[in-house]
Parts: structure tokens; C-alpha cells; sequence
């Protein structure tokens, strides 16, 4: 799984973050999605990176199996 965002349609709302700390963070600039880890490893942080792409209100983060 690769883990894909578009800065442009994030609106800086941070449920990435609060799901998953580990994989997601925000610019300090303007608050948008920075992904940490492009190809998460484990299955647990696979299912947190599908969780977060459902969750985000700008539908920013796409997920590409």
C-alpha cells in the first residue's frame, strides 16, 4: 500500500493526525497533511491509513493497494 495526499483539497482538519500520529502529521506553515510514512509496514498501520482516508473531511488522503 502506498499512502497518497493532496495537499490541495486538505482544509487542515487534523483527523489523519488524531487517527493516526504515527503515519500522518500537519505543516507547521499551514496546517495540511504531511505523510510520514508513504508505505506503512505493518497491517495495523495500513488499517489506520484506510481509517484516515475515510475520515478525512477533504478526502485529501488516497490509498493506492
Amino acid at each position: 500500500m502506498k499512502i497518497i495526499a493532496d495537499v490541495g483539497k486538505c482544509i487542515g482538519a487534523g483527523q489523519c493526525v488524531f487517527t493516526e500520529p504515527e503515519v500522518f502529521d500537519q505543516s507547521e506553515d499551514d496546517g495540511t497533511v504531511v505523510v510520514l510514512i508513504e508505505e506503512p509496514g505493518s497491517e495495523l498501520l495500513a488499517q489506520k491509513a484506510r481509517e484516515a482516508s475515510y475520515v478525512c473531511p477533504g478526502r485529501a488522503i488516497s490509498l493506492v493497494e
